[in-house]
């Protein structure tokens, strides 16, 4: 495991423990992130529009589409540690 998947997989632990919970938009950010640095681009059918979350939750994700995969677990990283110094809500 590389420095840089060691420190993805501790900033996914640090994300399910913070104190506070995060704007739904931040959410949408951390999951986009999520998605894109462990699968890479979208992929699969966008949900329907009855599946609200599902579909933002996706469009969060394609968003991100071209982005590599080691750039999207940086932000990630770097998220996540905005958020755990409360720098970001």
């Amino acid at each position: 495991m590389s420095d840089l998947q060691a420190r993805f997989a501790q900033a996914q632990i640090d994300a399910k423990q913070l104190t506070e919970r995060p704007s739904n938009m931040t959410l949408l950010r951390l999951y986009a992130l999520f998605k894109q640095g462990s699968e890479g681009d979208a992929h699969g059918d966008k949900p329907g529009m009855t599946d609200f979350v599902g579909r933002y939750k996706f469009e969060a994700w394609e968003t991100l589409k071209g982005t590599a995969q080691e750039d999207a677990q940086e932000k990630y990283i770097a998220l996540v540690e905005d958020l755990r110094s409360g720098a970001t809500a």
